[in-house]
């Protein structure tokens, strides 16, 4: 076939994936497809189903037909489900009802908006009733101020039914206001339906309590960060059994983003960042009070595994996607150890392009440290050529810098457009041992700026990479990096551009929603005179005053719904680049928040993207 290369239209006609479990029948899995429609401006969704064993997808109007109710009660007597509710008067027209026009929101405190939505009094809460027709719904959070499913990601994996479906289990943060935005103190509690009595059944942790699940036998597992206010502290799988809490991931150096149990309950199976990748994990579960638990990588790639779908005898289902290939539906065989792709969503797509080769490197750190760094070519990389390469800065700050497929920063369409991608597993990346990823934790201006020099500075060497074409680029946390870098950069870059990014540590902790970031990763507040480690944020590490030393274009991008980094940060930073006569572009998005979604918003971020970068390096 004729190869061709990645275009921004293009990628946002690849077909997106989102496996949502077994059929009934145990032998196929139902999964849904959202193809982007930049002419209608919308997402179509298709629902099909494709045995476990492969063959070919069969499309099905609605899935709840054929799939396994997870909200339905083992003895099949009760189901599950949650909606919202209104508690709390917050507009106008709830002190003033004859005012009913008045557009106004009245707050006493903080967590008054949240990611991208303003809290309007209105809270999740989980519902039962009888499996019958016209049965009552019970709300088992009645009057409570708080929610669960959790905002703004939660979903229906936030409560389960215990195995002898007596009661329901949930996860929620029962905090408010104030209280609630300097806390990552969520639990899992446990709803009698006999008594209507709750318990809480992680009271003694501070930290996140999230993704109850039990195994066949009946043991209760969950998800455990152990620090209050810490949102990327080490991610633990802790059990319940015989009422003893054991920690089965303490002694192992590494953080766990998901699992599933064995059939047999004798294993459990996780996802983990490690070494650039996200790869498959087991533990096997020991007698608990003779020996640690023994935990083995069971893959290996340059590959992602995102998701874990379940278990069908020996083989594991999952979700897996690398910086060439959006997410598919594979079958990994766990006796066989080898792979098998069930889905072909996108596969005819990228037989017809001419893809980018992923090379890992490894680069000596300013403190002697050996850091990974992904270096992403064009499609014909020819290397008697020279080409304008990007310093690419991962947001988080604490987030897996690994083989992901983004449909915005999506290192294909970069390298298609003729760049050089230079990607570090800078300080602050998991998948490289707990005390790399937490380095970067009140050192935001620190050693991770030496770590992203570095890496830009050894690939330079390159006879490749042309060394006056340097850019540097980043969302969030990134395009922090890239405001910092701008002031500090020795002239090593050409253009800058910075998504969504912090440029005023202090007004930054003054109106981002989720205040228990700030506190943790700037170590306190402005105010705090005497606290040395904030005052460095707030000074040293504080982009804002590095502005003078800016030499070089920059092209600013915002969300005006994002509530985590707020507009005022794109705003300060746009101005001081137009008073100081530095070529600058603003380019804002009323209607996106921390992400760009709408398609074709997210074809004019990518135009402008390439655009920029090409009258500026």
């Amino acid at each position: 076939m004729t190869q061709h290369r990645m275009t921004a239209h293009l990628l946002w006609q690849l077909g997106r994936i989102t496996a949502l479990g077994f059929c009934k029948d145990k032998q196929n899995i139902v999964y849904k497809v959202s193809t982007p429609s930049v002419e209608e401006n919308k997402q179509n969704t298709k629902h099909y189903y494709i045995p476990i064993e492969g063959g070919n997808p069969s499309e099905i109007e609605d899935p709840n037909t054929i799939l396994t109710n997870k909200n339905l009660s083992p003895d099949g007597k009760y189901l599950l489900s949650h909606q919202e509710v209104k508690l709390q008067n917050i507009l106008g027209k709830d002190y003033y009802p004859e005012l009913e026009k008045a557009e106004v929101q009245i707050y006493d405190s903080l967590n008054y908006r949240h990611w991208d939505t303003w809290n309007e009094g209105k809270f999740n809460h989980v519902f039962y009733k009888e499996n019958k027709e016209d049965a009552t719904q019970i709300d088992i959070m009645k009057d409570e101020l708080f929610d669960c499913p959790q905002k703004p990601f939660g979903d229906d994996e936030d409560y389960i039914w215990s195995p002898d479906s007596k009661s329901i289990l949930y996860v929620s943060k029962k905090k408010t206001g104030t209280e609630y935005a300097i806390s990552t103190n969520s639990n899992i509690f446990q709803y009698e339906l006999a008594t209507a009595t709750t318990t809480n059944l992680t009271e003694e942790n501070l930290g996140y309590d999230v993704a109850p699940q039990f195994s066949k036998s009946g043991i209760l597992a969950w998800l455990q960060m152990h620090r209050d206010g810490y949102e990327a502290d080490k991610n633990d799988i802790i059990i319940l059994f015989q009422g003893i809490k054991t920690n089965l991931t303490a002694h192992w150096d590494g953080t766990v983003d998901s699992f599933i149990w064995s059939e047999d309950s004798q294993k459990i199976y996780f996802i983990a960042p490690i070494d650039g990748t996200k790869q498959l994990f087991e533990i096997h579960l020991p007698e608990l009070t003779k020996m640690l638990p023994q935990i083995n990588q069971i893959t290996d790639g340059y590959f992602d595994i995102t998701k874990l779908i379940g278990l069908n005898n020996n083989k594991i289902l999952v979700s897996r996607e690398d910086t060439n290939h959006a997410a598919e539906i594979f079958s990994y065989d766990l006796m066989e150890k080898n792979w098998q792709q069930l889905t072909n969503i996108n596969t005819e797509i990228y037989q017809s392009l001419a893809l980018s080769k992923t090379e890992k490197r490894y680069v000596t750190t300013t403190d002697g440290k050996k850091m990974l760094v992904w270096v992403i070519f064009p499609p014909d990389f020819d290397a008697s050529k020279k080409y304008p390469t990007l310093l690419y800065c991962q947001g988080g700050p604490q987030s897996a810098l690994s083989q992901f497929y983004s449909f915005r920063w999506n290192f294909q369409l970069m390298a298609a457009n003729d760049y050089i991608i230079v990607a570090p597993n800078r300080r602050g990346m998991p998948g490289h041992g707990v005390e790399w990823n937490e380095q970067i934790s009140k050192d935001w201006g620190g050693q991770v700026m030496n770590d992203y020099l570095s890496a830009i500075d050894d690939i330079s060497k390159e006879s490749y990479v042309h060394p006056n074409r340097l850019g540097c680029i980043g969302a969030s946390y990134g395009g922090y990096s890239a405001f910092y870098l701008a002031g500090i950069h020795q002239n090593r870059f050409k253009t800058f551009i910075a998504h969504d990014g912090v440029f005023n540590t202090q007004s930054m902790f003054g109106t981002t929603e989720e205040v228990f970031f700030n506190n943790w990763d700037f170590g306190g507040a402005y105010w705090e005179k005497d606290n040395a480690v904030a005052q460095k944020a707030y000074n040293e590490f504080n982009p804002i005053n590095f502005v003078e030393k800016w030499n070089k274009p920059i092209l600013i991008i915002q969300g005006g719904k994002d509530f985590r980094v707020p507009i005022g940060q794109a705003q300060e930073a746009f101005q001081a680049a137009q008073l100081r006569g530095i070529k600058s572009r603003f380019l804002y998005f009323p209607d996106e928040n921390h992400w760009v979604l709408n398609p074709q918003n997210a074809q004019v971020w990518q135009r402008e993207f390439f655009k920029w970068l090409k009258e500026t390096l």
